[in-house]
């Protein structure tokens, strides 16, 4: 699968492509098969297991160089696992938050889309396609209908740590186990529903944008979900969680009329394009009535 990306106001296109491996294991009835191996809760386990154990350190410095990651963004530490490097902290100053008012903030450091919420919206997210509803197992698309949901897909290079995208409350976090349908051949280009991810969502309570549903996906085996909080007052740029080792992505959903996206990451999406976006900046406002009603109710 081919990825095209921006940097923010750039009109310079980023290229990256699957791997071959992962092309094996989607694309194939064979690669299907040892897949389904590889996810059963003994394998996934025994990989969490070794990747937080020391035996895998080793690992460390061949991700780094191949990633082309700037440590120097990062504490300085002595790491005692590859995992424990995975889930590094980065020096804060590196990510600024946008403290302003009724501005929006990307919760993590990502390759970002936006989509209009329709009945018939499908959202693909690690080879897996997903409606609205589908993706937290509720029917929730009459109260999003109109509204926005943000895609914030990120690679193993990306720092994957996430905050909170404004002040507010929440609720407890709601966990949807993860399912292996079939090893069927399903063509990509229609709707494969031979797996689901582990899903972790829950509902943030915001003084600037209303009731906003935060979703986090982990990888199938892996990309294992720790948020930090349950039922929580939070503060616009604090730590709301980490993913373990593995590709990720969040997802959030608004309501209709609470929030403008900047018009880069808006055109680069009517072009398929993603925009890669970092923890802690700008990427929308709050539409001005929005702020003023949820004033009123808090």
């Amino acid at each position: 699968m081919k990825y095209i990306a921006r940097e923010r106001n750039s009109e310079q296109n980023i290229i990256t492509e699957s791997s071959k491996t992962l092309n094996f294991l989607y694309n194939t009835l064979i690669g299907r098969i040892i897949l389904r191996i590889l996810i059963t809760k003994t394998i996934s386990n025994l990989v969490a297991i070794y990747m937080n154990s020391s035996l895998s350190k080793h690992r460390i410095k061949k991700f780094v160089d191949k990633n082309d990651i700037n440590t120097f963004e990062y504490e300085d530490k002595n790491y005692n696992s590859y995992n424990d490097f995975f889930t590094r902290k980065v020096i804060s100053v590196k990510r600024p938050i946008n403290a302003r008012k009724g501005i929006l903030i990307s919760p993590c450091d990502s390759k970002m889309s936006v989509y209009k919420i329709t009945e018939d919206l499908t959202i693909n997210i690690k080879n897996s396609y997903y409606s609205i509803n589908s993706l937290i197992n509720d029917n929730i698309i009459d109260e999003y209908k109109d509204g926005y949901a943000l895609v914030f897909r990120l690679t193993t290079d990306n720092y994957h740590r996430y905050c909170y995208i404004d002040s507010g409350t929440k609720g407890k976090n709601y966990r949807i186990k993860g399912v292996y349908h079939t090893v069927q051949p399903i063509s990509l280009n229609h709707y494969n529903f031979f797996k689901t991810n582990t899903r972790e969502y829950t509902i943030l309570n915001t003084d600037n944008f209303g009731k906003v549903i935060q979703v986090e996906v982990g990888a199938l085996c892996v990309g294992r979900i720790k948020n930090n909080h349950e039922e929580y007052k939070f503060k616009k740029g604090e730590e709301k969680g980490y993913f373990e080792f593995g590709g990720s992505t969040i997802v959030l959903l608004f309501k209709k009329a609470v929030l403008n996206i900047d018009d880069d990451i808006l055109r680069n999406s009517n072009e398929n394009i993603e925009t890669i976006v970092k923890y802690g900046e700008r990427i929308g406002k709050a539409k001005f009535f929005t702020r003023i009603i949820n004033k009123l109710k808090f």
